[in-house]
């Protein structure tokens, strides 16, 4: 492998586009090119994670050997906490811990909480008391809570200071903290007060106090509070960070922008897992164990509703028996239902997810999906029967009935099927959310049974009481 000596990124890009055909090609050039590599990992950190995010943990080891502490740091902090886990794997425990030492407190708890709590206890020993301390009260919250989003490094300011005493002390904070989007206004016991907005400070007299120049009861959080909350509290109010406080009003830390959008998306692929049964906090480098514990119980459920659509069938073989061309034509039905249903579920557990179905819009909203259900019903059931009608009479189905009757049956069933998936999808999401329960959760498992119920044994008793 031959690269002409670039720029970093351009450098990033050609190793990219090399590890995606040859990844131990990509591997040996950087060992033999260590100049190259300590370049790329110094000037552009987000870059040389994206190569190492595709090396073997073996490969990927090696090369964060030859960095220093600070460079693994501003690495791994660029890497998804699953995946650096698994690429940090083989690293020497002594190197593990100079690199944690020098990430921020809550990249060093991500990382630290995907590890084996042997070698989570091992560095955490390893650590600086100060270090230790903050990184093991971040592990005590949940990560989809706001104080697992929060990071401590928070720029507060006495409420004490004048205008002008607060401008200076900025200007050393500024050398202290990379994120100064915000400076937040504590009291003598670190009670969260206001939040100085930089414009207000400039044009205020220097010798104003502070209570007069900040923004008194900024919007904040409590730490356990749901992540959810953070993402939907910095949509409504356009914020670049939410300051998260313990019950007794004390500052903790702050969430930031970044984390709040690694909320929403996480919020996002949640729902999305739960509507069809996988762990909600599951990813590909799950430990095997608790992917399946989390995935079984679900899949025993959907075999036991399974079990309940295929009794319904049984209950009908007289009808296919009589018709065989029944067999042919009840997966139409149940397919085009499912797929109605699961877009109206889908659009639903959206809005649900942006807060955008009040209690008060239920019934209205309902009707609306149930609108789009009858619709679609009776476009597809014309279109659906015509095209039965069209098979059943040039011969390529084989049926006893005349061609009519089969494909108003088959018409009939399309349209109580759509009408009611899509009713359900609508529905299903409202009534776990009346029970207090996530409103995605195995939604897409009810949704199946139910469209499978009507669309097997609906089609079947349309089909005995019409042929």
């Amino acid at each position: 492998m031959r690269l002409r000596l670039r720029r970093p990124r351009q450098l990033a890009r050609d190793l990219l586009a090399a590890a995606r055909r040859d990844h131990e090609e990509v591997a040996d050039y950087l060992e033999t090119h260590g100049e190259e590599w300590e370049a790329l990992a110094e000037a552009a950190p987000g870059d040389a994670a994206d190569v190492l995010e595709q090396l073997t943990e073996e490969d990927a080891a090696g090369l964060l050997a030859e960095l220093e502490p600070e460079d693994v740091a501003d690495i791994l902090e660029q890497i998804s906490p699953e995946l650096a886990a698994e690429l940090i794997e083989d690293v020497p425990l002594e190197d593990l811990t100079a690199a944690v030492s020098e990430m921020t407190g809550e990249a060093a708890a991500d990382l630290l909480f995907e590890l084996d709590d042997d070698v989570t206890e091992s560095v955490l020993a390893m650590l600086d008391d100060k270090s230790e301390s903050e990184i093991r009260r971040l592990l005590e919250y949940p990560s989809d809570t706001a104080g697992g989003l929060m990071t401590t490094e928070i720029a507060a300011l006495p409420i004490g200071l004048t205008a002008g005493e607060a401008i200076e002390r900025i200007r050393q904070l500024h050398d202290e903290y990379e994120d100064l989007s915000y400076v937040y206004v504590v009291d003598d016991g670190s009670k969260l007060t206001g939040v100085i907005y930089f414009r207000d400070l400039v044009f205020a007299r220097p010798g104003a106090s502070l209570d007069e120049v900040m923004v008194p009861e900024p919007v904040s959080v409590e730490a356990m509070s749901d992540r959810e909350e953070v993402a939907e509290l910095a949509q409504r109010y356009h914020l670049f960070g939410i300051p998260v406080v313990d019950e007794a009003g004390v500052l903790l830390g702050v969430v930031t922008t970044d984390a709040v959008i690694e909320a929403v998306q996480d919020e996002a692929t949640e729902d999305f897992a739960a509507a069809v049964g996988a762990g909600v906090g599951e990813t590909v480098y799950t430990d095997v164990t608790k992917s399946f514990r989390s995935r079984a119980p679900w899949l025993v459920l959907n075999l036991g509703l399974a079990l309940l659509v295929a009794y319904v069938i049984e209950n009908q073989t007289s009808i296919i028996s009589t018709e065989p061309v029944l067999a042919a034509l009840m997966p139409i039905v149940a397919t085009l239902g499912g797929n109605g249903g699961n877009q109206s579920l889908a659009v639903m557990i959206r809005s649900l997810a942006s807060d955008d179905v009040p209690r008060a819009q239920v019934t209205s909203i309902l009707a609306r999906q149930a609108g789009v259900g009858l619709l679609n019903g009776l476009l597809l059931a014309v279109a659906a029967s015509g095209l039965t009608y069209v098979l059943v009479d040039s011969g390529v189905f084989q049926s006893i009935s005349t061609p009519t009757e089969v494909a108003f049956v088959v018409g009939l069933a399309c349209l109580a099927n759509l009408f009611i998936a899509t009713l359900a999808g609508s529905a299903i999401p409202l009534i776990l959310r009346r029970l207090g329960l996530d409103p995605a959760l195995a939604s897409s498992i009810l949704l199946t049974m139910i469209t499978d119920l009507v669309g097997f044994g609906g089609f079947l008793l349309v089909a005995a009481a019409l042929l």
